[in-house]
């Protein structure tokens, strides 16, 4: 039942669906002063073993991740007397301060304890915390599965893709964890030049730019681990400096993002300042066809509208073919990627374009897909 065995902490990187490949591989990656050791990717996630740095870093450094969680226990519960017997003995004080509030989020499939309510109601009387209320809280993610319970503490407080810059948004903003996967999928390293032409708020060019300077992620923002009885605020600066040493002082490409919008234009701008990389990625208002692609070829990744409202398919179509048109008259030579959720639009473009990943965004089921410009 212990949470920490002799190879440290039984760990979970959650990830969004069809993007667990691309998590293991970002796990499988990460270096520095700890410890990891990656299991198989299995739905929702990816395993893995952690030393208290390598917790740490794992929440720092991840792009694509939605979370990071600490496994506090493992125990069968086919009756609420069995789930309070073997829940009181957790280690519950290992993650919550006194005074601290706990929020338990459950799920159960194929169990005796199917009231998912109830079953958090006895957690949260068994850990001895204050009821959430408005309180700052430390969630819990319960799992039941054919009576076995397994309680998880979640490490990183507010979900990974909160990096900290984006606070002016344009229409239908895109994930940072997915655009972080984009560029993944797409094999971007920051070798090549990069253009967004339809940046919106501008996640991608972002992105881009801290994965090419190596800025982790989570650097300007807090995670739940800190507050954690045995938080070991040396180690956490040591994964900190660690990283901030590795960090590049400019992007070594071009990185470009555009819009026909001047309010996302403006928003784009004031969250590449707040990122830290302002000197990185060059905005411009104009649109599809005033893009001006750097000579050397690179990638043009993008998140064009999906058509999700009535009545917008016979523009969209338009939309599509019109970026196809300027990419093969610019372009040539690059590749191109984009998000999308109709392979109608997708054929407007009328280039030979591969699925790399399926996911959802906003809860409409995409895909990456990606081929050459020619």
């Amino acid at each position: 039942m212990s949470h920490v065995t002799t190879q440290g902490f039984s760990c979970f990187a959650v990830a969004a669906p069809g993007l667990e490949p691309l998590v293991r591989a970002e796990l499988e990656g990460l270096t520095g002063p700890f410890r990891i050791a990656v299991e198989a990717p299995e739905a929702g996630g990816v395993a893995f073993r952690a030393d208290l740095a390598g917790l740490y870093a794992a929440n720092l450094h991840l792009r694509i991740a939605s979370r990071v969680l600490v496994r506090v226990g493992a125990f069968h519960a086919s009756s609420f007397r069995e789930l309070e017997r073997r829940a009181r003995r957790l280690p519950w004080a290992s993650y919550l301060p006194p005074g601290t509030a706990a929020r338990f989020r459950v799920t159960s499939r194929k169990s005796k304890l199917y009231h998912q309510d109830a079953v958090a109601q006895r957690l949260e009387a068994v850990s001895d915390a204050p009821p959430p209320a408005d309180r700052e809280a430390q969630e819990f993610v319960v799992r039941l599965f054919r009576d076995e319970c397994t309680v998880s503490a979640d490490a990183s407080g507010e979900l990974l893709h909160r990096r900290g810059y984006r606070l002016a948004t344009a229409k239908a903003p895109l994930r940072e964890t997915l655009a972080a996967a984009m560029l993944a999928g797409a094999g971007w390293n920051g070798a090549v030049p990069l253009l967004d032409p339809m940046c919106g708020s501008g996640t991608i060019p972002i992105e881009a730019a801290l994965l090419a300077r190596r800025i982790p992620p989570g650097l300007g923002r807090a995670f739940a681990f800190q507050r954690w009885p045995g938080f070991d605020a040396a180690a956490w600066e040591r994964v900190r400096a660690a990283a901030r040493d590795r960090i590049a002082s400019q992007a070594a490409v071009p990185i470009l993002g555009s819009d026909r919008d001047a309010g996302a234009i403006a928003a784009a701008a004031a969250n590449t300042e707040r990122a830290g990389v302002e000197h990185d990625v060059v905005w411009r208002r104009t649109a599809i066809s005033g893009i001006e692609p750097p000579p050397t070829p690179g990638l043009v990744l993008t998140n064009p509208p999906y058509g999700a409202r009535v009545g917008e398919a016979a523009r969209l179509r338009d939309l599509y073919a019109q970026l196809g048109n300027v990419l093969r008259r610019k372009c040539g030579g690059w590749t191109v990627g984009m998000i999308t959720a109709r392979p109608e639009l997708e054929r407007q473009v009328g280039l030979s374009l591969t699925p790399r990943f399926t996911s959802e965004n906003g809860g409409i089921p995409v895909r990456l897909v990606l081929g050459p410009v020619s």
